[in-house]
């Protein structure tokens, strides 16, 4: 019974030894982001509030979540993001339908092999999120991050969707940490026509810059929404969700931010 115990301490060690290596002085004056060789994904799921009319609030989560992003040090040239809106789409972005997700996020995993990251803000319900006017269950979601980031690669997941906590079984992994915006048996909150961008989103960007890594992220996160929720009477509670593979547990925390 020793032996797989030795393997695991050896793999968690190559892995924090990874990291440190990722974080070396770039031109001996910063450190490289360990984010620079990583791929991302950043998709609006729908362009509809919860009254069936038009709602700008989960594009507006997805433009600024990725310009967040980028100041955290991960790169334009490794991101995509994907809109369900109808018609033209902004420069850059892409029609956000699973077949083209797969294959861009595929591409750019092969590109930037060190990790992926996913977003997703939509509408949800238990066991799926919205994907452009069509149910996305856990299973086709789970398909998009297994195929660029197989279960031996660090990834990083956040669902901003109503019961995204039922999601969580699905897409967990040793190397995984999943980080959603409700419980699975409860909705979140700020999907109106007014809304800038739905509570969870909103927190995110708000704390984003004021933390130095994906852990502290989730705990600042949460108590934002908690504290946004109680302040405009929403209830219940939304109270977002977290899990953390054993696998990438160790060594998440030396994923630091580049707060630039």
């Amino acid at each position: 019974m020793r032996r797989p115990a030795a393997t695991l301490t050896r793999s968690l060690a190559a892995g924090v030894l990874a990291v440190i290596a990722a974080c070396a002085l770039a031109g001996g004056a910063r450190a490289q982001s360990p984010f620079a060789t990583w791929a991302a994904v950043v998709v609006a799921g729908d362009y509809h509030a919860h009254s069936g009319a038009i709602s700008p609030a989960f594009d507006n989560a997805r433009r600024d979540v990725s310009q967040a992003l980028l100041k955290l040090g991960f790169t334009a040239e490794h991101m995509t993001q994907f809109s369900s809106q109808p018609g033209e789409l902004p420069p850059g972005v892409m029609p956000a339908q699973l077949d083209i997700i797969t294959g861009e996020f595929m591409r750019l995993a092969r590109v930037a092999p060190d990790g992926c990251l996913l977003y997703f803000t939509s509408h949800g319900a238990p066991g799926l999120v919205m994907m452009s006017d069509h149910p996305l269950m856990a299973s086709g979601l789970a398909s998009i991050i297994d195929n660029a980031c197989p279960a031996g690669k660090p990834a990083v997941v956040i669902i901003s969707a109503c019961y995204s906590g039922s999601l969580i079984p699905t897409l967990s992994g040793p190397n995984r940490m999943i980080l959603t915006a409700a419980r699975p048996d409860r909705s979140s909150f700020g999907c109106g026509e007014s809304d800038k961008y739905p509570y969870f989103d909103t927190c995110i960007l708000q704390t984003l810059p004021t933390v130095d890594d994906f852990v502290a992220l989730a705990e600042a996160a949460r108590a934002c929404v908690a504290a946004k929720e109680k302040a405009t009477n929403m209830s219940p509670p939304s109270e977002p969700q977290v899990a953390v593979g054993p696998a990438l547990a160790p060594v998440l925390p030396f994923y630091s931010f580049s707060q630039h």
